[in-house]
């Protein structure tokens, strides 16, 4: 199995489910491999894929392997998600369907910290730090990973208003 032909063939295949591939893994596993296939999109709220969308989009992916010879004929095992809170901001699209939540970023020059992300463009985010407001080009950032909240007061409100 070679990454670059497994990305040829799934670009397309994401893209009528309007999702975007993320990262293609192929992972030795005994006498099977271990593909795994991270996928990303807008979703309907414009804040990522929906686990429905990407249960439709396995089917599909599942399909496309099973009818080529990309795979070879060793047995592998098929697992695709989302990008989760695991993964590094690296693109605008990230920052954009990240909006609203709280970023730990590390810039090119050393400095650390936490804010929560308030808007973005192709170019920066504008994040609240410390109750201030900071724009960070994108182009400064070496690092930058969602911080998980287990009682986000904002998101709870947000709810309520639907």
């Amino acid at each position: 199995m070679k990454e670059s032909q497994i990305v040829s063939l799934l670009t397309p295949v994401l893209a009528q489910f309007d999702l975007e591939l993320e990262a293609v893994d192929l992972v030795p596993a005994g006498k099977r491999s271990l593909l795994r296939v991270v996928v990303d999109g807008d979703g309907p709220t414009g804040r990522g894929p929906l686990l429905d969308d990407i249960a439709e989009a396995t089917k599909a992916i599942s399909v496309a392997l099973d009818e080529t010879d990309v795979t070879g004929a060793n047995p592998y095992t098929l697992e695709v998600s989302s990008r989760g809170v695991s993964r590094p901001l690296a693109l605008p699209r990230h920052w954009r369907r990240n909006a609203g939540r709280l970023v730990q970023v590390s810039l090119t020059g050393g400095e650390t910290f936490t804010g929560r992300i308030m808007k973005s463009t192709e170019e920066s985010a504008t994040l609240e730090v410390d109750q201030t407001t900071r724009t960070v080009p994108f182009a400064e950032v070496a690092k930058a990973l969602i911080q998980v909240e287990l009682n986000r007061q904002q998101a709870d409100d947000e709810e309520r208003d639907d």
